[in-house]
């Protein structure tokens, strides 16, 4: 018996749920502060509080990677925890009345990425260049969503990448992008020309830009899909893990939510430390850091590269998902499944 949602399920349906001796194992896991902590506390544990709370108690200059997805500037329920939209300018003050504490946990080069969608994106620009080095804003496309008959399609959002001071890390081999290659341009001798041949055809390395569309949004079939409403791609993540941290770094979310960013780290050999005020989202993440020891896998992510979406072919006439490349599950074009 599931203590979430009992509503009925397609059959091919991959969603997480938490069964009842499951919420009862994993809730054992959970950290609960009740004074200052010290960093080695902290690490690859997930504190069960609300994070405006344990703010005070947390340590000085433990975290190399700060993760922020607090919730934008819109009315949502989380699980009957529900914030209200209000004016820019009220959200901008909200933000500013816990980010600048927040910024005395980071050390002197880390780097902090802050997602906002279009409604909160102008006031986290605003509070963010008051505190750190504002550096780039990624928009990535969020193909979900509901059309509009008097508005454009809400399909966007932005991720702010900052960091404390002009001294930061950042590996951009770590996170080329391997695209299909439209103009397969040669050289006099007909040989590939900043490109190679391969049994996918031709493929070529391209540097990250601020523009991500090679994301899908966790959704009903995909493995790493909970009931949490704003729950981000684990492929997002690996992309700001992998440019902004080095192995055995330390990430930090404190709206940590159903744990992708958790997860993501653990599935690249880096430390994380996560807040969340729910319990149930916690126990969920839990669930798949224990599925994580298991399977490493990230979804659009093998051989050291990024693909884009729907960019490896099925093979022959086999099931789609008994077909993958090294991890990654495969999908003809049109299909939206992984890639």
């Amino acid at each position: 018996m599931s203590t979430q949602c009992s509503r009925l399920r397609a059959p091919r349906n991959r969603t997480l749920t938490l069964s009842v001796a499951e919420r009862s194992r994993f809730q054992g896991r959970l950290l609960t502060l009740t004074g200052p902590a010290d960093a080695i506390d902290l690490e690859d544990r997930v504190v069960n509080q609300d994070f405006f709370r344990v703010l005070k108690w947390l340590p000085d200059h433990f975290v190399d990677l700060l993760f922020l997805d607090p919730p934008y500037n819109l009315t949502k329920s989380f699980n009957g925890n529900v914030f209200r939209e209000r004016s820019t300018a009220d959200y901008a003050t909200w933000l500013e009345s816990w980010l600048p504490q927040l910024l005395r946990t980071l050390k002197p080069e880390a780097s902090v990425y802050l997602c906002a969608d279009w409604r909160s994106s102008t006031a986290v620009h605003l509070v963010a260049e008051r505190h750190l080095q504002v550096h780039n804003r990624i928009t990535w496309e969020r193909e979900k969503g509901r059309g509009a008959k008097n508005n454009w399609k809400n399909c966007s959002e932005d991720v702010w990448f900052c960091s404390v001071s002009k001294d930061y890390y950042f590996n951009v081999e770590a996170v080329k992008l391997r695209r299909r290659v439209i103009a397969p341009y040669k050289d006099k001798a007909g040989n590939p020309k900043d490109w190679q041949r391969t049994d996918l055809g031709g493929l070529r390395l391209t540097h990250p830009a601020n523009v991500w569309n090679d994301l899908t949004v966790p959704f009903w079939s995909m493995p790493e899909n909970t009931d949490h409403p704003t729950q981000k791609p684990e492929k997002l993540l690996a992309k700001i893990v992998l440019a902004s941290t080095r192995p055995g770094d330390m990430l930090f979310d404190p709206f940590l939510g159903s744990g992708t960013a958790a997860v993501v780290a653990k599935k690249l050999g880096r430390r994380y430390f996560g807040i969340e005020c729910d319990t149930t989202y916690c126990c969920l993440t839990e669930k798949r850091l224990d599925l994580a020891d298991r399977d490493s896998t990230i979804q659009g992510y093998s051989g050291g590269v990024f693909w884009e979406r729907n960019s490896v072919p099925p093979v022959g006439r086999r099931r789609k998902t008994d077909v993958r490349h090294r991890g990654c599950e495969l999908f003809g074009p049109g299909e939206d499944e992984g890639q």
